[in-house]
């Protein structure tokens, strides 16, 4: 289970939001996962395009159907920064699984997620997610780096 740690009123809020997403995204409920998000989210995910605006649990959960049985995250170094209507989170993510074509992944990326405050709850609106790249020139993606 991923955490997402929160020691006030307000981090716990923010928490409850991230463990919410967390979950439905681990669990690949797509309906569940995008409610948690903002309607104008702003993506920059590991996937082509380089951004893309808005939510869309079709596409979420298209991507999860590529997927067997549950997609598993572990967080390190995870931290919350809240002010009163705005926070963000950053940490590494492991994600683990096993996709339908057999392959086994286990990759560790970068991720920020940008939260508002709207109507007294606590919505992602934007989320980044990135692997560092080589830079001897190839522009491959480092996809073996560990903590």
């Amino acid at each position: 289970m991923t955490q997402f740690i929160g020691k006030t009123r307000k981090e716990a809020a923010i928490n409850a939001t991230l463990q919410a997403w967390g979950r439905a995204m681990g669990e690949k409920r797509a309906v569940d996962a995008v409610a948690e998000l903002t309607d104008d989210v702003i993506q920059f995910t590991l996937a082509a395009p380089l951004s893309f605006e808005g939510k869309s649990a079709e596409g979420l959960a298209a991507w999860f159907t590529t997927w067997e049985g549950p997609i598993a995250a572990e967080v390190r170094n995870g931290r919350l920064t809240a002010g009163e209507d705005v926070a963000f989170w950053n940490g590494l993510m492991h994600m683990t699984g096993t996709k339908t074509d057999g392959i086994k992944v286990d990759l560790w990326f970068r991720q920020t997620l940008g939260l508002v405050k709207i109507g007294g709850a606590w919505k992602i609106a934007h989320i980044h997610t990135s692997v560092p790249f080589a830079m001897d020139g190839s522009g491959l993606a480092e996809l073996g780096l560990r903590p």
